[in-house]
């Protein structure tokens, strides 16, 4: 018996398999006419249980899944060895794992969720985006501005950002079309000469590769969207799109379809109040022959 849904690729991630196996459990349960309740008696555990397994929110023990299988009927044993190797998978550690101790769970799982994303969508108002931030630019941020503030911690969050943007260079890359404000071609973070080669790094991404890059001119700045956030889309069918806020104490993930569409609809306003690609480059440029 097959397992349903399409099955994930391993350049997924961890992450995204984890929420991909969840759906597809879900789908197995519910054609087996089975409460989260039942199904939860069955591996020893609970309704809450099941929702969070199926949810992607929890690691699936190969345990569980196997009799998770058994009772929703999967019999096949080449189907179910098939879905066991995805569960270990899905188990296995991504590169960031070594960075776990700076890492709160609520943004290893959107790290997670980058990795495996088609499309990155993204409107920033006060710095250039993380995925297009120098090194020098990043440290400047991390350390408020203050090199006595550059400890060793700080400069292995950096080096997480710096990590994350090998996402661009590999084969399939994720698109990444970013939004941001005027002012922050006129924020001095880390003084002119960082400034500077921020902006002949952000000439070089949008010149060719997967960057898309606007900008909100002063006069519609603040109009179309409230704060930043990033929007996530994936080629999975099972991975809905998602979007991420984050604020002082976490971070929030929004799926649900009307929520999706209002983010959707301000990005598509952002983009039309934004200059076109060409003429950011344009501002750019100018901006960089000022400083």
């Amino acid at each position: 018996m097959a397992t349903g849904g399409s099955t994930p690729e391993r350049e997924s991630g961890p992450t995204a398999l984890r929420i991909v196996l969840g759906s597809q459990l879900r789908r197995l349960r519910e054609a087996a006419e089975i409460s989260r309740a039942d199904a939860g008696y069955s591996i020893r555990g609970s309704e809450s249980k099941i929702s969070r397994m199926e949810l992607g929110r929890v690691g699936l023990k190969e345990r569980d899944v196997r009799d998770l299988l058994t009772m929703y009927g999967v019999d096949d044993e080449d189907a179910r060895e098939k879905f066991l190797e995805m569960v270990r998978r899905s188990n296995s550690p991504g590169w960031w794992n070594r960075y776990t101790d700076l890492m709160p769970d609520w943004f290893q799982d959107y790290v997670g969720l980058e990795e495996a994303a088609a499309r990155i969508l993204i409107y920033e108002t006060q710095w250039v985006p993380g995925l297009l931030q120098t090194e020098e630019y990043a440290l400047a941020i991390a350390s408020h501005g203050r090199p006595e503030l550059v400890t060793p911690e700080v400069r292995r969050r950096v080096s997480l950002r710096m990590q994350r943007q090998k996402v661009l260079a590999r084969p399939g890359a994720p698109r990444v079309w970013a939004v941001m404000d005027e002012s922050v071609l006129f924020r001095p973070v880390g003084g002119r000469e960082v400034l500077r080669t921020q902006i002949d790094y952000l000439l070089s991404v949008t010149k060719s590769g997967p960057v898309t890059l606007q900008i909100v001119p002063y006069p519609l700045g603040g109009y179309a969207a409230k704060g930043p956030f990033t929007m996530l889309r994936f080629s999975e069918a099972d991975l809905p799109d998602i979007v991420y806020l984050e604020h002082l104490a976490g971070a929030l993930y929004l799926d649900k379809l009307e929520e999706l569409e209002i983010y959707s609809r301000v990005f598509d306003r952002l983009t039309v109040d934004a200059e076109t690609p060409d003429r950011t480059r344009q501002m750019l440029m100018k901006r960089r022959a000022e400083l």
